[in-house]
């Protein structure tokens, strides 16, 4: 008999308990297009009749949202191609809330229009009391955009050569600033640059002083910089990039700046990023004298960079939630890191796998704390299981070090630990598929 008479029909492979979940997550026209190219494959004789459910399944997408869940064990805290800072909990119940309609532009009180984003603005300012006012934009890149828009316009923004910098991707700090229609005057060189330089270049065609964090690099030797104190004075507007948004001092981070730091030592509008240090969703901050606020925010440009209602709500859940994990990663010991990767190491070794717990040097990444080198620990293992990592389900990140993928666990909680483990040791079997006995004791 022929054995396609056997392919079974649509509507019952949909009613299968696999696909039918399925269609709630993806749409019922959505999973009977993958239904459809499974049965023709069956009828191509590609695969047999029975694995056409399987088939169909395989071929949906790995995520609702087109993004899949990583598991970072790079040892890079704040990976960029990883999205930065993940999420707290909190921050994740706070989307669910936005998803639907809610009162980002309503007062409830008054039934008339409200201020989108008042609530974050108050957690701002809560945090950061320095700030005379606060404004969120999309990004850190568009919070310069929008300073340089409309503080300078098309005079000249004051800036050290050695703050010119160039981050990920080719993105040119000095390009940004000028594709604003503002002019740059750099002052100092690339490795020294003094007060004297500063009033030297400042005049009737200043629209602001601006410094920037060097972010990922660091100049050391014969060099000199100019604090934010020493500018104050300067009659013209202070801007200052911190880059990382940390908003106040943390003690493992003794050189990185911070909002509450800079803004006392004289600095008018503190600019930085929410998905960083500060742990939250990606957006700008602004922060700074309520009247440089005000114009910021009535500049017609602001509409343009402002963040949606699903931002807001994941900042606001960041500022008055519990601590985020990125707090958490930087808090947690030395100690406490060999002791999971000892853990997991012996979860490997059971199962036949080689490996070992080491310690490792993490970092903070981002652009953040360049050259701060936490101490973490990792699973040493085979160098090939890096590849079979990224292929496991969820994928996991590792690096490559001396011949071994090391997982490093500086970025990842405890509680994804068993996670980590169930992806070694199904990697582990993709490489052998023969049964494995634990060693005799």
């Amino acid at each position: 008999m022929d054995e396609r008479r056997n392919i079974p029909a649509t509507d019952r492979v949909l009613d299968e308990p696999w696909l039918a979940a399925a269609v709630e997550r993806f749409g019922r026209e959505r999973v009977k297009r993958a239904v459809h190219t499974a049965q023709r494959r069956a009828r191509a004789r590609e695969i047999p009749a029975e694995q056409v459910t399987e088939e169909a399944a395989a071929n949906l997408p790995a995520s609702v949202g087109g993004l899949r869940p990583v598991l970072n064990a790079t040892g890079v805290l704040l990976h960029t191609n990883l999205g930065r800072a993940p999420l707290s909990e909190a921050a994740v119940l706070a989307l669910r809330e936005a998803a639907g309609t809610c009162d980002v532009e309503l007062d409830l009180h008054t039934g008339a229009r409200g201020r989108r984003g008042a609530s974050v603005t108050r957690g701002l300012l809560d945090a950061v009391p320095e700030a005379g006012s606060a404004h969120v934009v999309g990004n850190g890149a568009a919070a310069l955009t929008l300073a340089a828009t409309a503080l300078a316009g098309d005079r000249e923004i004051v800036l050290a050569r050695g703050e010119m910098v160039e981050i990920g991707a080719g993105f040119r700090i000095p390009d940004l600033l000028c594709s604003t229609g503002a002019r740059l005057r750099e002052v100092g060189t690339t490795n020294r640059v003094e007060l004297a330089d500063y009033r030297a270049a400042v005049g009737a065609e200043t629209g602001f002083v601006l410094k920037v964090h060097p972010s990922n690099f660091v100049i050391s030797g014969f060099t000199s910089s100019v604090e934010p104190g020493e500018l104050g004075g300067l009659d013209v507007p202070l801007v200052v990039d911190i880059g990382s948004g940390l908003l106040e001092p943390h003690p493992g981070l003794p050189d990185e700046p911070d909002a509450r730091t800079t803004l006392r030592a004289g600095a008018d509008l503190v600019v930085a990023s929410c998905d960083k240090l500060l742990g939250g969703p990606q957006a700008g901050l602004l922060l700074g004298r309520a009247a440089i606020i005000d114009t910021l925010r009535r500049h017609p440009l602001a509409r343009a960079l402002r963040p949606d209602k699903l931002t807001l709500a994941a900042l606001h859940a960041t500022l008055n939630g519990p601590p985020t994990p990125t707090a958490r990663a930087l808090d947690r010991s030395h100690r406490e890191l060999r002791a999971r990767a000892e853990r997991i190491a012996e979860s490997a070794r059971a199962a036949g796998v080689a490996a070992t717990a080491v310690d490792t040097v993490a970092s903070i990444g981002g652009g953040g704390a360049p050259g701060v080198e936490p101490d973490s620990a990792a699973v040493a293992l085979p160098e090939p299981y890096s590849a079979r990592l990224r292929g496991s389900t969820p994928p996991v990140l590792t690096r490559v070090e001396t011949g071994r993928c090391l997982v490093d666990l500086f970025a990842l909680g405890p509680e994804q630990d068993a996670e980590l483990t169930g992806a070694i040791l199904r990697s582990a079997e993709r490489a052998d598929p023969t049964p494995r006995r634990a060693p005799c004791e």
